[in-house]
Parts: structure tokens; sequence; C-alpha cells
């Protein structure tokens, strides 16, 4: 048997499939049949407009021939695209595979609405008589624009961002918890002066806080302005109207966007190009994270929570796998990919118009399903790990190198103040220690081989790596 003659139809991406259980909030906003609602919700609140008018105008009728529409009347168009389902998803599917485009499909829709209108509302209702007012003065791009951006709008305030604010709150618990937890730093892959686990993990609370506020500050633009942004249709129809005032009314008030006055036939989608740039960015500061957690797994300083009955590896049962951080590595890379493409593809367009930005923005789910994705494994895998006291303290203990920085710095400012026998401090301390396992007791020796100050001297020999960390648990109070 063939795959492809299987029942419900197998996927062909891991995010509809394998990973569907993660992923499945994005269906709600970034689907086709979820754009499809959102496109019935935007030709309905026009009509509604055109019908009821609003304040600027008097609240009267936008064109003539229609009354305004009554609260029941509102009530069952609005339902149409609250009531989209199983059923209306194959009606327009049906529709489409005769028009060969998705916008006209979702018109005609609308239209076998308004034929069963009379059943809901009684015979003198007047929707049955409307269907010149679906669409009215419209390219398919007015509706796109204005769907796609609340698609992605609600996707990213309902879905992404609370994903990753988790991420980030659990980052913040956590370098509250550890902000005194000495860790010994490595520069370079080498041992360097010591630092605290909550300062670090501060450190990425602080960048990605930076991120999420340029997302939530974000604008989604719209634009309603006919086939190249005239509104040349709508003056030939009705030139008395206030168009650029309806416009404005519609994106701002009726949809919850930003009102972009100035557009070819498509919104320039600018800030669907400033918004993945932000996420995009947002990806990599995370892969960052994911990174450096392994790589502490993989030195020891962090250790796993085993999973109940799951296998670490098929042939070695002793091993813990970091697997949730490679995953969210991997599919960071994927989205970054593809969120990158959408920004340089989509601000792009030949003249008033092509088409290139239809399909590319059909890829906007899948962009935000592998940073889902990733979000999901790496809280997971946060959430499995605690700090291996023991390997932390023997890193510090087997590092009095380390003391290196404070004793030669110290040793600089007494120079400075012109005490004997602290010229060239940088090289008598690498002449020490580069190279040379070091002991508490070597450190103090050599302290004491100095023209230091009582003062001085005890402070130095107090040092030791573990409490080397300067101000680090003081520095956590800024990560928000």
């Amino acid at each position: 048997m063939n795959l492809t003659d299987i029942s419900p139809a197998i996927a062909l991406t891991p995010l509809d499939g394998r990973y569907h259980a993660q992923t499945a909030p994005l269906v709600e906003y970034l689907s086709e049949p979820a754009l499809n609602r959102e496109r019935i919700r935007v030709e309905i609140e026009w009509m509604i407009l055109l019908a009821n008018g609003y304040e600027g105008n008097g609240n009267m009728p936008v064109v003539d021939g229609v009354q305004p529409l009554t609260d029941d009347e509102q009530k069952y168009l609005r339902s149409i695209a609250e009531n989209f389902g199983a059923q209306g998803i194959a009606q327009h599917a049906a529709h489409e595979a005769i028009t060969h485009h998705d916008v006209k499909a979702v018109e005609y829709y609308i239209d076998d609405q308004l034929d069963k209108a009379a059943e809901a509302l009684g015979k003198d209702t007047q929707l049955t008589q409307l269907k010149t007012l679906v669409h009215f003065a419209c390219t398919s791009e007015d509706i796109n624009n204005l769907s796609i951006a609340r698609c992605v709008k609600n996707a990213i305030e309902q879905v992404w961002t609370p994903a990753a604010q988790a991420i980030v709150d659990h980052l913040a618990e956590k370098a509250d918890e550890y902000r005194d937890k000495s860790l010994l730093s490595l520069t370079h892959g080498q041992p360097a002066t010591p630092t605290t686990l909550g300062k670090e993990l501060a450190v990425y609370v602080y960048r990605l806080n930076r991120q999420l506020k340029h997302i939530a500050q974000q604008e989604y633009l719209g634009k309603i302005n006919g086939a190249t942004g005239t509104f040349g249709a709508h003056l030939a129809a009705f030139p008395d109207v206030d168009w650029i005032g309806l416009s404005r009314e519609f994106v701002t008030n009726r949809m919850g966007l930003t009102w972009n006055p100035l557009t070819t036939q498509i919104e320039s989608h600018d800030w669907q190009a400033e918004l993945y740039g932000s996420i995009s960015h947002t990806n990599r500061i995370l892969h960052n994270l994911a990174v450096d957690v392994w790589m502490y797994i993989s030195r020891g300083v962090f250790a796993q929570v085993p999973v109940k009955g799951a296998t670490g590896s098929s042939t070695m049962p002793h091993k813990v796998n970091p697997i949730r951080f490679e995953n969210a590595e991997a599919n960071l890379e994927l989205s970054c990919a593809l969120l990158d493409t959408l920004s340089a593809t989509l601000v792009e367009s030949r003249w008033q118009r092509d088409l290139t930005d239809s399909t590319t923005q059909r890829n906007i789910g899948s962009a935000l399903g592998y940073s889902m994705l990733a979000l999901n494994n790496l809280l997971g895998g946060l959430k499995s790990i605690h700090p291996n006291d023991i390997v932390i303290e023997r890193e510090l203990d087997d590092n009095w190198e380390v003391l290196g920085e404070p004793i030669q710095t110290a040793m600089r400012a007494c120079e400075l103040a012109g005490i004997e026998g602290m010229d060239k401090p940088y090289e008598k301390v690498k002449e020490l220690m580069r190279g040379h396992s070091i002991s508490q007791e070597d450190v103090e020796a050599f302290i004491d081989s100095l023209n230091f100050d009582e003062a001085t001297a005890s402070r130095l020999k107090r040092l030791t790596p573990a409490t080397y960390t300067g101000v680090a648990s003081q520095l956590v109070s800024f990560k928000n």
C-alpha cells in the first residue's frame, strides 16, 4: 500500500506529524482554515461598516440602497466566521476547486450563508439581497493583508509570547535562587574569573527581556484602499464618501491594526520583516542558551533528572542525553532560516504587485512552529536540570590560579601609590601561575613575598575561587 493512500492523510512535515501536539496551538491562528476564517471576519466587518457607517459619517450607510443592519443581522453575519468548522472548510474548498482563487472562494462561501439568512431571520431580512456588498470595492490583498496581520498578531500574543515568557520567568526565578552560587567561568574554554550561576542566568533574562519588549511594541500594519492603493474604484462608485477616513476607521478601530495610508496593491510587509527579525534574534539568544546549558551538562555543572522509563541510549543504559537542548538547538536554526527568508523576501514586490509574497506567507506557521517546538523543549530541559554542587565546588577548588587577576591588580594599585617592589605585576604573577598547578598555600606564600600593607594582604588572603565573584550576586537584580 502507498502511504499516500492511507486515511486520514499522513503528515508530510514533523510539525503536523510527530510534533503536532506541541505546535497545535498555532493551528488556531496560522493554519489555512484559520486564515480563511479571518478572511470571512474581515469581509463581514467591511460589510457592516458599509451598511451602518461610523461616527465620522454620522453613523449613516456608506453606500446607497442599503439599510442599516439590525442587531440580529449583524449577529448572524458575525456567526458565519464563528461557525466556520469542518463543514465550512469543505464547502470553501469546493468553491476554490472551481475558482482556483482562495479569496474569491471566501466571497462565494459568504454568499452561500446569505442565502440561508431568511431561515434564521425571516423572509424580511435584507441579507439575502446583499451579495453585491460582499467584497465591495476590494482587491484580494485588502482582505489578505488584514487577515494575515490579525492572524499573526493573535498567534504572537496568544501562543508564541507566553511560551517565550515562560522561559524568561523560569530563568529569572533560577537566577534569584542561584545568585550567590559561585561558578568557575571559562573564557576561551579556559578557567577564568569566577562568577555566580545566578548572574550567568540573569544575563540571558536581560537579553531576552529586551527582545520581548521589542516584540510587544511591534506595530501590525494594515490597509484597505483598492487595487493599487488609490481608492480609484471607490470614488468611481461613490465620489462623495470620505474613503480615506473610512479606511482609517476600518483598519484602526474595527481591525485593531495600525493604518498604512501609502501602499501599492499590497501592504508593504515591512512590519512583518521587523517582527520576524526580532523573533529570529530571540531564537538566536535561545540557541546560545541551549548550547551553553548543553556544555554545562557535558562539563558536569548541571545534572539532569532522568525521565522515568525513557531510553537515553539504545546501547548504553547509563546515559541521560541532553536531547531537549539538542532538539531546541536544531529547531531554532530551522525557525531562523525561515524567518530570515520571510524578512528578506516579503519587503520586495515588483512594481505594484506580484504573487511571491502569497506563497511565502503560507510558511509563517512553519517558521513559528519550529520556534514553538524549540521553546517547549527548552523549557522542559531547563526544568529537568539542577546544579551539581560537587562538580561546581571541585572546579573552583582546583583552580586557585584564577586569583592571579586580583593579586596583580592590587599590585598595580600599590605601584601607583609608590610602594616599592610592585613593578611588573602582570609578569610576576604570570611567572608564578601560568602553566602550573597552584594551591592555596602557593597563593598565600606569593602574597607574603610581596610588600603589601597588612590590610591589603589580609584582604587578598581571604579570597578563594568561590568568594572571588565581585558583585555578581547584586547584578542579578538588573535582569528585569
